[in-house]
């Protein structure tokens, strides 16, 4: 059996008891915060892999997504053609016109449900029971004092309800107004229509020119695309000379595909090959010309325009000076019935603008220029089919004594008479004229180079030469020289040995002028130029 201990022992031993459990309390605490901090460290670097996950993954499909826009962009670009033949667009009067459909009106939220009106049966005491009946005073207080809520709240309906129904009657006679103004803005619309129709349908060129702008601006084409247009109208020839604007080679996404790196946490740009990014350029240049012609001959009426010449320029700034400039990428011309004979959504643009022997930039994605077959002054085109000069000369006139203008007129004049067609002109660098035209014939027909020197003296060898680097710049199979003077022999041996060059002196051209236009006219003194 124990000793049983003293009271000061067993004092004792009871504080050791009570000491030993404060410091298991203590370590299990101690254990339990330590458990606790190791949970929020795996759920801490749990989250943070989460997180890194997340990102990676957000990183991945943002990369994702740059690579698809640049494919789609590339394929929206690659489709210009052939998506312009599903959106037929705006291309007649018919389709300018709007119509007015009224709109019903509407009232808003906060007006079209009236506030729930007062009812006395809600605000009347009930009637007195049991020895409330002898309280008769206190029951007709309590019906005055209904009847004073009732009155005030009726009349805080009526003055709420009259301000909603003000309100909507206001809102209701705007909505009219509105209406009103709609429609006679349609019918100013189509007023203006109406005005425009009757002046293209009168061969007014002004009108027709508008027309021709609005209808071909408003083509749907890709973003970031121009769809500036110039256009300048011959009524007699039924021709539409048009300026078009060309985006610039940064157009074409710069990038294929984008990656994420997760060594660097960043998005990475894999550069398209420079073949590719020209490839595309020069193929986008092609097919927004074509587009355009096809817009030019959707529009209606058809018997408007038989031809259609597009100069396709792009604004830039010259890399050495800084200047503003806008050269020429590609000059073509062709006609309805030409244009019609293609199959849009089978051809390769660059070999469609061959065939139309087109002037083409051999590399367009450095902007290098082509001669125009038209000069891009368009209002000088205006001019011309105003002003008959043949119709103007009598009596014998003078070649030499002409106005430049005068003498381009009569040449191209002349020319017309003989056959050709889709006269086009160019800036010359001496006192005579530089022209396109093409020659149905046949046999000896296709492109033809025609130059006019109005000299006194012989023309120099070098202008015969020139004449044949021109015919390969342009592609031509034909060149013709015409002067009111004469060639040396230096000329006509280079002639013979060229084979598709032909000279027509001073008297030829007088004969050429009395056959085809009935004209007599004076070459003028031959001493010196």
């Amino acid at each position: 059996m124990a000793r049983k201990r003293g009271f000061f022992a067993e004092l004792q031993h009871q504080q050791m008891l009570q000491e030993r459990e404060r410091q298991r309390q203590l370590k299990q605490a101690a254990k339990e915060a330590e458990q606790a901090a190791r949970a929020r460290e795996r759920a801490l670097a749990q989250e943070a892999r989460e997180q890194r996950e997340l990102h990676v993954k957000q990183q991945q499909d943002e990369a994702a997504a740059y690579t698809v826009a640049a494919q789609d962009r590339m394929n929206e670009l690659g489709r210009v053609l052939v998506d312009g033949l599903r959106h037929r667009g705006v291309f007649s009067f018919r389709q300018m016109r709007r119509s007015f459909r009224p709109r019903p009106f509407e009232a808003p939220s906060a007006l079209a449900t009236p506030a729930r009106q007062p009812r006395w049966e809600r605000y009347a005491p009930p009637p007195p029971s049991g020895v409330g009946r002898l309280f008769k005073g206190t029951h007709n207080r309590a019906i005055e004092q209904a009847k004073a809520s009732f009155a005030r709240d009726m009349a805080l309906y009526q003055h709420s309800e009259h301000e909603r129904l003000t309100a909507l009657a206001a809102a209701e006679a705007r909505h009219r107004q509105g209406e009103e103004s709609r429609r006679q803005e349609v019918e100013q619309h189509n007023a203006q229509v109406d005005d425009l129709e009757k002046r293209v349908m009168a061969g007014l060129p002004e009108a027709v020119e508008d027309y021709f702008e609005l209808l071909i601006e408003r083509s749907p084409l890709p973003a970031d695309l121009p769809v500036d247009v110039e256009v300048a109208y011959q009524p007699d020839s039924k021709k539409l000379l048009m300026i078009r604007e060309l985006p610039g080679v940064d157009v074409i996404p710069q990038n294929r595909e984008y990656t994420y790196v997760k060594s660097r946490d960043e998005i990475v740009a894999k550069p398209r090959l420079v073949k590719e990014i020209k490839q595309a350029y020069a193929n986008l240049v092609a097919q927004i010309v074509l587009r355009t012609m096809r817009d030019v001959f959707e529009v209606r009426p058809s018997e408007l325009v038989d031809e259609v010449a597009v100069n396709a320029h792009v604004s830039t700034r010259n890399r050495a000076t800084g200047k503003p400039e806008r050269p020429c990428l590609v000059s073509v011309s062709a006609t309805r019935k030409q244009f019609e004979e293609l199959v849009l959504t089978e051809l390769d643009p660059a070999e469609c603008l061959k065939y139309f022997n087109a002037l083409v930039s051999p590399h367009p994605w450095d902007l290098e220029a082509v001669r125009p077959i038209f000069d891009p002054d368009l209002s000088k085109y205006r001019l011309v089919d105003a002003h008959d000069v043949a119709a103007g000369l009598d009596g014998r006139p003078v070649l030499l004594e002409m106005k430049p203008f005068e003498f381009e007129v009569l040449v191209k004049q002349l020319f017309e008479a003989m056959g050709m067609k889709s006269w086009v002109t160019q800036a010359s660098r001496d006192d005579g004229l530089d022209a396109i035209a093409v020659n149905e014939d046949p046999i000896m027909g296709g492109v033809c180079v025609i130059q006019a020197k109005r000299y006194k003296g012989t023309v120099e060898p070098d202008a015969v030469r020139a004449l044949a680097g021109v015919m390969d710049d342009k592609r031509a199979s034909r060149g013709v020289l015409v002067t009111t003077s004469r060639f040396g022999k230096a000329s006509h041996d280079f002639v013979a040995r060229h084979g598709r060059i032909q000279l027509s002196e001073g008297p030829h051209l007088k004969h050429l002028l009395s056959e085809y236009l009935n004209l007599d006219v004076l070459l003028g003194p031959l001493s010196g130029r």
